[in-house]
């Protein structure tokens, strides 16, 4: 360590808001070069490096090949897909010296299947896997939480190629087990959920989740069955219609300074209005109507109305996940002002859909079925109407799954409750389909001689990120704790004793003795350095074994700690490198 490229911080960096962000830093493994880019430092480097070994070495063991792409690509693939419309704001686009568009690549489905259509044209060349370990690029508009959520990042990306559906469905299989293998060792705990395929096309999808507070993904899983799906994927089981017949008309109320649903409610209730089978007025009775905007990748914004239970809000990753590639925004004072028939506060169907007043597009949540009774606004001021009737008074332009998922709803599959997660995107696998492969044309004879379209696969881990996942799931209070397989070193050698006592030398033989027995040792022989530092510096480090050179030198034993546990042992001085080598 006293040539070591390292300075560890006390303090934590202003900017960091994870655990993984602040420890990282302060550890010297990482240091910010620009919003949502990092530099690697040894020690990160170090960690960086064996992650991306395992990760290797699990795709080669399930017989993927390696190869390699760009990262400036050319515009013309991404035209041919759609993608260069459809990435929008989150792709890096530039021109060369020449004026040819070019682009930083977010991901390379384009360029694999150009690939592979450059070199193999029969069905006897499939199937086919291959991979990469690659920088990505996007320009994500709000960077953060450090490595989780960057510009810049590294991902293994892999794609399979296969005649039909039915080796798509084999290749899949092998990606998904091959990544459950891959985070089993990495030590990093997942969660499959089922998930929307989003920007990358295609049909099924899953995600790997690390369930952590502080990630970006929510996802759910059933109490009873095996269902995990991230919220975004979620179905909701659609009720049954009502018949039409004998429901009350609907009636409008003066609901004065009522603009929330629980004022509304509570003015309900207060003026005795009659509910529908007894009891008090909730906000499940409520029809709440959300105006966003929806800005398409050509740049043309659309009004887009919403209309979910009042009793939920409209989640905006579902709703982005659904209206994809589009980007959803606020409806804001000025956008109310090109539309008077919108009363804010007060908005009801009748102002919405495309026999509405607006004219705004008009969704509804599936469980607005056909004879179910809302309170709702009446496009007045200060007016709400009751028992305004799905089917009867109003109809909706589509459905939309958008409104928020809560603990307690019921499983799509099952019917039993549903419990509430989080947790941070590892892995994501796809079955693309032929989306690409129709896009570029990518065909192989088959075996009676026909010209057919390739299916393919899409399969992604976030290295980098993974570096960050374990950061986050491996810490206390003291700093970081890395799994052995991708610690920077197996052994965190330290000196404790006066300069000039018998510790120093003490150390270096074993030092000497650990690295012929195979053992990786950061060495802490700094000079000037008190043991307290040191001590700190290892805890915050977080190699997972602790030797200490101190004072029982004298007696020939010296001190072992165990970083995850706390548990600490003397042992003979001779007897360490065996000891370690068992365990390592």
């Amino acid at each position: 360590m006293s040539t070591l490229f390292l300075r560890t911080l006390r303090d934590d960096p202003a900017d960091a808001e994870v655990p993984s962000h602040r420890l990282l830093v302060r550890a010297g493994y990482i240091r910010r070069a620009a919003p949502g880019g990092f530099s690697w430092l040894p020690l990160g480097w170090i960690v960086f490096r064996n992650v991306e070994r395992i990760i290797r070495e699990e795709m080669d063991a399930a017989g993927f090949q390696e190869v390699h792409f760009p990262a400036l690509l050319p515009k013309e693939p991404y035209e041919a897909s759609g993608r260069w419309v459809d990435y929008g704001d989150n792709m890096f686009r530039l021109h060369d010296r020449h004026g040819a568009e070019m682009l930083l690549a977010p991901t390379h489905e384009e360029m694999f299947t150009l690939l592979v259509k450059s070199l193999y044209g029969s069905y006897k060349d499939l199937p086919l896997c291959i991979y990469q370990i690659q920088t990505k690029y996007r320009d994500e508009a709000r960077p953060r939480a450090g490595l989780l959520r960057g510009r810049e990042f590294v991902m293994k990306d892999s794609y399979s190629f296969d005649v039909d559906d039915a080796g798509l469905q084999r290749s899949y299989d092998r990606h998904r087990e091959a990544y459950i293998r891959t985070f089993e060792r990495l030590g990093l705990p997942v969660v499959i959920v089922s998930a929307m395929s989003g920007a990358m096309g295609g049909a099924a999808s899953e995600e790997f989740l690390t369930p952590l507070d502080v990630g970006e993904d929510t996802y759910v899983r059933c109490t009873s069955c095996d269902f995990a799906a991230n919220t975004e994927a979620v179905a909701v089981p659609v009720p049954d219609s009502v018949p039409l017949d004998g429901l009350p008309d609907a009636v409008v109320h003066d609901t004065p300074n009522t603009p929330t649903i629980q004022t509304l409610v509570d003015h309900l209730d207060e003026r005795g209005v009659p509910r529908h089978g007894g009891g008090s007025w909730t906000a499940a009775d409520t029809l709440k109507n959300v105006v966003v905007k929806l800005r398409h990748p050509d740049g043309t914004v659309e009004p887009l109305a919403i209309g979910v239970p009042g009793d939920r809000e409209v989640d905006l990753k579902r709703l982005e996940a659904q209206v994809s590639p589009a980007e959803v925004s606020p409806f804001e004072e000025a956008d109310f002002a090109r539309y008077p028939t919108l009363v804010k506060g007060y908005i009801g169907p009748g102002a919405l859909g495309s026999a509405g007043t607006s004219g705004i597009r008009f969704l509804l949540d599936p469980r607005i079925v056909e004879g179910t009774r809302w309170v709702t606004g009446a496009n007045e001021e200060g007016r709400h109407v009751v028992d305004l009737t799905m089917g009867r008074d109003f109809t909706g332009d589509g459905m939309i799954e958008a409104a928020e998922v809560l603990g307690g709803d019921p499983c799509p599959n099952c019917g039993a409750e549903l419990e509430i997660a989080r947790g941070i995107e590892m892995g994501h696998i796809f079955q693309l389909g032929r989306i690409y492969a129709e896009a570029l044309d990518l065909k192989v004879q088959d075996e009676a001689g026909k010209q057919v379209t390739v299916t393919m696969g899409s399969y992604g881990i976030g290295v980098s990120r993974a570096v960050a996942a374990l950061a986050e799931t491996n810490h206390d209070e003291l700093g970081l704790i890395w799994p052995r397989e991708v610690a920077p070193a197996d052994v965190h050698l330290v000196i404790a004793g006066k300069e000039g006592g018998p510790q120093r030398p003490a150390a270096e033989r074993l030092a000497t003795e650990m690295e012929a027995a195979g053992l990786r040792v950061l060495f802490d022989d700094r000079e000037g350095v008190s043991p307290g530092v040191r001590f700190k510096d290892a805890e915050l480090i977080g190699v997972p074994t602790i030797v200490v050179c101190g004072r029982g030198i004298d007696d020939g034993v010296v001190e072992l700690k165990d970083r995850r546990s706390g548990e600490r042992e003397d042992v003979p001085i001779g007897d360490v490198v065996a000891r370690l080598t068992t365990t390592a």
